[in-house]
């Protein structure tokens, strides 16, 4: 924040309308400043200051003037006969940083938070999304924080989906990470909160940004399936591992694989051309208004987005989805000590498709099972029911296909796309805020007070059109060597009720609200005293859901500072929730952090650290997060009306059953975050080099569970499906690590460079679990939270004789070629009992996530590139495109299959018809580790010179840039981590932009 110092005055008086003014401009150490341009209400430089840092002008009274200086923020001031001194604080310690409830100095921060300036960002790094690999520039935060599984997301202070925003409207992205950082929001912030802050006008002549891009998709990591061909030669050589006879002929596998007439012999390839193209476009459009005076200042965004699909066939040529978002904030001074602030916003997102799943098809239809069209060319000229057929139909695909199926594909996705109608999602979303802000300084000197009011509607819903459609299939004959249809049976029929469907239906609305006393003083200069007392909540309500989402809290901030080197800072709420029994609804979350500036002491003077500020954070905070319902905590019987009935002693249709759900516990408590974390913020050598890092110990207590390990078995069973068990505060996590931040700025010739690497790293551990396994290997105490748990493999059963001597598996029939599994117990079965800890899943973020990026500005050109590393995680390979059996599609992966022949070779088991039940379960045959390293991002941004190219008057600035997002990824199991199954491929993106300033 700039102040302006005001001492007696230096004014002389000109004229009856103009008066002179004489005045310094100093930084705040009281060093004059030369060189300041002086600027009126239109941005016009009307004088300098000299070396003396004076300057001397005649203007109006009650004018507006703009003070700027490189490196300092600028300062808008009023005239008026007192203006004799203009303090600029620096650019780098005047930037605040959004924290709970105020803004802080970002060189005092402690307790564990980071943040992110958007603006600054965008100028060389274009994204989309408003948290898009932001574990690149945030410390701490790799998809969650600090290992926790969810966080609070609040816009402007309200809780909104992170969609809501786009990174254009964005000021600041804060992650508050530790416990005190936290605290004040209660309860439902307790894992951690992340902070979007939206634009602000800011006094001055009217600004306009225009930004436009335009890029293309192209898919990667396309899914590998067999041909017919292929899929029908191994699907024999199952049948024969089954002891069963071939079902299809040699002739068959020559025919659909000679590709010689594909209607008669398919071989149906879902990723071919004829179904996918190539690319798909993107492109935005966005348009910024701000400006405003020292009475009123505004920020308006009005942005567009279309996207299209991979999709090129039927009615999914018309797939789009698009986005329209308008947002206008206006600060107001309503008189000297009361401002006040509202801001709105309008989202309008609608998405076109169809009724059909392509790509669930793609990873499910087998190719040889039909052909999605039948040409009419091909019905022999006297089959004239085939032709009525043809003359009947609605669905006559480019005047020369019928469309094709089976009785058990009559609704596949390739007809369903050319006939079965088409859908539309739409959302709206709006947005308010307002509050009230005022200077209460005429009560008690340094007293503020600060209000904000929430309003948030959200619908959404799906509009469809549903057409039932016939599918044929064809009798082929071969006459004189030419294929011909002789026949067509048609399964379905024709039909449209042109009638509109609507489903899916939401609704959601969220009100948010916050009141507080700032009190802030600095006694003999060096003491300075800040608190805050707030009270704030929320309620979010969902259609069909009884209970809205609430939290309610009062908290109290006290704050410290001796010299800017000795910090004390207390966060504390007490918090209420209607989770809890009545005596129980009410806690008290208590929470310090200590800060020791040690490069002010005497004996880190003239050393290579400009700043080095250490820190110790610890607290409580209570939290409903875990509480996963209402009235957990009463004994719930319910009665059944379906049938269900297990004594009875009358015949007839009134006889029901109680049935006990759960038990009581009136003593259920909140479970609560306990955490020490340390820090260290550091800057050497001149500011060229900064560091920043954290180490967290977190433990989350009291979290829920019914234990049956203390309850007889008796008290729940399985059929009916009930229970006396009540849920206990008793599972306790924990987790620790560290993040880090390290960026070096250095020039080099005409070159500025810069390079950051963030790094996140956690550890997760059960500490207490009820549990009762007969194998002391099973527990999950002292285990990851996020642990996979299998079998251990040994490799295939490589014949009969070994079968016989290993543990039986009882998991179905095993033959040569099936898995082995180890006995752990040595009980000689295997079982589920013998699943052991094989890998973390990284369910909450990766184990270590490391972000690299690197900036290098030559004259008006900036390249910019950024990669993430993630590393310690692992998954299964349990998709349909692996655990391939009974009729599921064949994928690549079987080719590799154990036979006799390959047996010291196979990577993949032998091909059953059955279910495979033995081999398709969760063991390290099927683990995978996750890591990979992605070349995010890289972009090339020339600053065109808006003096040199347009004079500078109408275009005041412009960038240019060519970017590539997802361009590359480097992993041992890159092709698995590249391919989606079931969902649309992933994607590279290719952008040129435009962002013009005038």
């Amino acid at each position: 924040m700039v102040v302006a110092m005001l001492s007696p005055i230096w004014v002389t008086a000109q004229s009856d309308q103009a008066i002179r003014i004489k005045a310094t401009v100093k930084d705040q150490t009281g060093f004059p400043l030369s060189v300041v341009e002086i600027k009126n209400e239109e941005e016009e430089v009307i004088t300098t200051t000299d070396e003396n840092g004076i300057f001397t002008i005649d203007v109006l009274p009650n004018s507006l003037l703009i003070v700027t200086a490189p490196g300092y923020e600028t300062k808008v001031l009023r005239v008026s006969a007192q203006m004799d001194e203009i303090i600029l604080y620096s650019e780098l310690e005047s930037r605040l940083v959004n924290t709970a409830y105020q803004k802080r100095d970002q060189s005092n921060l402690i307790g564990g938070i980071s943040f992110v300036n958007v603006p600054e960002l965008l100028q060389k790094n274009y994204f989309t999304y408003s948290l898009d690999n932001m574990e690149v520039f945030a410390p701490g935060f790799h998809g969650n924080l600090w290992g926790n599984n969810e966080y609070l997301l609040l816009v402007d202070g309200v809780p909104r989906d992170v969609g809501s925003v786009m990174p254009l409207e964005i000021e600041q992205v804060t992650f508050l990470k530790g416990i005190s950082a936290v605290a004040l929001y209660g309860s439902r912030a307790a894992k951690g909160v992340i902070m979007i802050t939206t634009k602000r006008g800011a006094a001055g002549k009217q600004r306009i940004n225009v930004t436009t891009n335009t890029g293309i998709h192209v898919p990667k990591g396309i899914p590998k399936y067999l041909g017919s061909a292929e899929y029908m030669t191994l699907y024999n050589e199952a049948r024969t591992n089954d002891g069963l006879q071939p079902l299809y002929t040699q002739e068959d596998v020559f025919n659909h694989g000679s590709g010689s007439n594909p209607y008669r012999y398919p071989n149906l390839d879902f990723y071919s051309p004829q179904y996918l193209q190539e690319a798909y476009s993107r492109h935005d459009g966005t348009l910024e208004i701000a400006g405003g005076n020292d009475r009123a200042r505004y920020y308006t965004n009005l942005g567009f987005m279309s996207e299209g699909s991979l999709l090129n066939f039927g009615q999914a040529t018309q797939n789009r989805n698009e986005r329209f978002n308008i947002r206008g904030n206006v600060d107001m001074n309503l008189s000297k000590n009361i401002t006040a602030f509202a801001d709105a916003a309008v989202i309008f997102y609608n998405g076109k498709g169809v009724n059909a799943n392509f790509f669930q098809g793609a990873a499910s239809i087998r190719p040889h099972r039909f052909s999605p069209l039948i040409p009419i060319s091909a019905l022999e000229e006297d089959d004239e029911a085939s032709m009525n057929f043809v003359r009947n139909s609605s669905h006559l695909i480019d005047g020369q296909f019928l469309l094709g199926g089976t009785q058990l594909e009559q609704s596949n996705p390739i007809a369903g796309i050319y006939a079965g109608g088409s859908s539309q999602f739409t959302s709206r979303q709006y947005q308010f805020n307002t509050g009230v802000n005022a200077d209460l300084k005429n009560v008690l000197p340094g007293l503020t007070f600060s209000s904000r009011f929430g309003l948030d509607y959200a619908t959404s819903y799906n509009l469809s059109f549903n057409n039932n459609y016939a599918v044929y299939q064809p009798q082929w004959n071969n006459y004189a060597g030419q294929d011909l249809i002789s026949g067509l049976t048609r399964f379905g029929q024709d039909a449209s009720s042109r009638t509109q469907n609507i489903n899916n239906s939401r609704f959601q609305q969220t009100m948010a609200m916050s009141a507080q006393l700032n009190y802030k003083t600095v006694i003999n200069e060096h003491h300075e005293i800040s608190a805050i007392l707030v009270a704030g909540g929320f309620q979010r309500s969902v259609s069909e859901v009884y209970h809205a989402v609430s939290n309610a809290n009062v908290g109290l901030h006290l704050a410290y500072n001796f010299k800017n080197k000795y910090l004390v800072e207390m966060n504390n709420a007490i918090i209420h929730s209607a989770r809890l029994p009545e005596n129980n609804r009410r806690a008290f979350s208590p929470t310090m952090s200590l800060g020791w500036r040690i490069s002010n002491e005497e004996f880190l003077q003239g050393s290579i650290f400009d700043n080095l500020l250490l820190s110790v954070s610890g607290g409580i905070i209570h939290t409903d997060l875990d509480i996963q319902d209402y009235y957990l905590y009463e004994q719930v019987y319910t009665q059944q009306g379906d049938g269900t009935v297990f004594y009875t002693w009358k015949d007839g249709l009134n006889n029901i059953s109680t049935i006990s759900r759960r038990g009581a516990n009136p003593n259920m408590t909140f479970p609560k975050r306990e955490e020490v974390n340390f820090g260290i913020d550091a800057s050497l050598f001149n500011n060229r080099l900064a560091f920043t890092g954290s180490y967290f110990l977190s433990r989350m207590s009291g979290l829920l569970v019914q234990r049956s390990d203390v309850y007889p078995s008796y008290f729940t069973t399985g059929f009916p499906a009930s229970s006396f068990i009540p849920f206990e505060n008793y599972n306790s996590d924990q987790r620790s690590g560290f993040d880090f931040n390290l960026n070096w700025n250095q020039k080099l010739g005409a070159a500025n460079l810069n390079f950051g690497i963030v790094g996140t790293y956690y550890n997760t551990k059960a500490l207490q679990r009820g549990e009762n396994w007969q194998d002391p290997y099973q527990e999950r105490t002292n285990n990851p939270i996020d642990a996979i748990w299998g079998l251990r493999n040994q490799g295939f059963f490589g014949n009969t004789e070994q079968i016989n001597a290993s543990p039986t598996q009882i998991f179905g029939e095993v033959l040569p070629g099936d898995l082995r599994y180890a006995d752990q117990n040595g009980d000689g079965r295997v079982t589920p009992q013998d699943e052991v800890f094989l890998g973390r899943g990284g369910w909450f973020g990766a184990p270590l996530t490391l972000g690299f990026n690197v900036t290098a500005q030559v004259k008006n050109f900036t390249f910019f590139a950024m990669g993430v590393a993630r590393k310690g995680a692992y998954a299964m390979q349990n998709s349909s495109y692996f655990w391939v059996s009974g009729e599921a599609k064949y994928s690549e992966v079987v080719r590799d299959r154990w036979t006799e022949g390959t047996a010291e070779s196979a990577t993949f088991p032998r091909l059953t018809t059955l279910n495979g039940a033995n081999n398709f379960r969760n063991s390290d045959f099927w683990l995978y580790s996750t890591d990979r390293f992605d070349l995010a991002r890289v972009q090339l941004t020339y600053n065109v010179p808006a003096e040199q190219f347009f004079g500078g008057e109408f275009i005041k600035g412009m960038n240019v840039y060519i970017n590539g997002s997802n361009l590359l990824t480097l992993s041992p199991n890159r092709k698995i981590l590249e391919m989606n199954i079931g969902t649309a491929p992933q994607t590279r993106f290719f952008n040129l932009g435009l962002s013009a300033q005038f």
